[in-house]
């Protein structure tokens, strides 16, 4: 079995051995069965994926080994509500018997996992790209901000990125999406892969919603830069000696950060809101849910 693991994807012979030896190994330390430790795999698989998308836990900023002892701590959280159903489910069977169907039953948790943490990611975009529209809108947008996410945002998005996933954490998100990937379970069934058509539709619906969500969020700043130029443009008309572009940006800018220091708290507290909704029904908020398939 070892010889025909390594060669049917291109390992080796000691590659594929190695790995099923490191399982055997496992299994004999915590006395583990063959099926126990195949979904303990298969259950860290999903649960490592949602944790790598999940706001806070999965930041670039954060260290690979942190990122390694988050899933196994959400692993062990999950493993004893799941163990019933993934000890005696036929992929776990399976796997135990076949190297090939082990890597379906990886592949699909994967998908599962990514699926769970996609959902709350895409808030975390939704937050960014409102922070990106906020400051375009009000010619703040040179302003940088930094540390926050790998990509370049000017300095609004920072504020909001790190203030939305600090009152996440502090509003116990640890807790809730623990709850959620256990619930997981419930819509996508352990090794199985969902649905193509089901998860597109979702995907799409998920989509629209993040970027209703931001122009939503960034509103108070669209309509004030409105008004702004509105304003700007009849004090041009009636005085055109005077150089009002002068003295407009020192009041956009002053009254974006107003704006920010008002409209801010309040925006942020809408969207916790949200992020609970949706670890509440990671898959049925908006759309349909991506239904399990063979």
């Amino acid at each position: 079995m070892e010889a025909a693991f390594g060669g049917a994807f291109g390992l080796g012979a000691e590659a594929g051995g190695g790995l099923f030896a490191f399982f055997a190994a496992f299994a004999r330390l915590f006395s583990f069965g063959d099926a126990e430790i195949y979904g303990l795999v298969a259950v860290f698989t999903r649960v490592g994926a949602a944790a790598a998308l999940a706001p806070g836990f999965g930041e670039q900023a954060i260290p690979a080994r942190v990122k390694l002892a988050v899933a196994v701590a959400f692993t062990l959280i999950v493993w004893p509500s799941i163990a019933p159903v993934a000890v005696d489910a036929p992929a776990t069977v399976a796997a135990a018997e076949r190297p090939a169907a082990l890597w379906r039953l990886i592949l699909a948790e994967a998908a599962a996992g990514l699926c769970l943490g996609l959902s709350v990611r895409l808030l975390v975009f939704a937050l960014q790209y409102a922070g990106s529209i906020a400051a375009q809108s009000t010619a703040v947008a040179q302003i940088l901000g930094g540390g926050v996410t790998p990509d370049p945002m000017p300095a609004v998005g920072g504020v909001l990125t790190l203030a939305g996933v600090t009152l996440a954490m502090s509003a116990g998100l640890h807790v809730k999406l623990a709850t959620a990937m256990i619930g997981s379970y419930s819509v996508l069934p352990f090794g199985v892969f969902p649905v193509a058509g089901d998860l597109a539709a979702w995907g799409v619906a998920r989509g629209a919603q993040a970027f209703a969500l931001a122009f939503g969020l960034a509103a108070p700043f669209v309509v004030a830069a409105l008004l702004y130029n509105l304003a700007l443009g009849a004090i041009n008309r009636a005085m055109p000696q005077l150089m009002v572009a002068f003295i407009g940006a020192p009041a956009i800018t002053g009254g974006a950060l107003i704006l920010l220091f008002v409209a801010g708290p309040v925006a942020l507290v809408h969207w916790a809101g949200l992020v609970d909704e949706v670890l509440a029904a990671p898959f049925s908020l908006t759309g349909p849910a991506p239904a399990g398939g063979r």
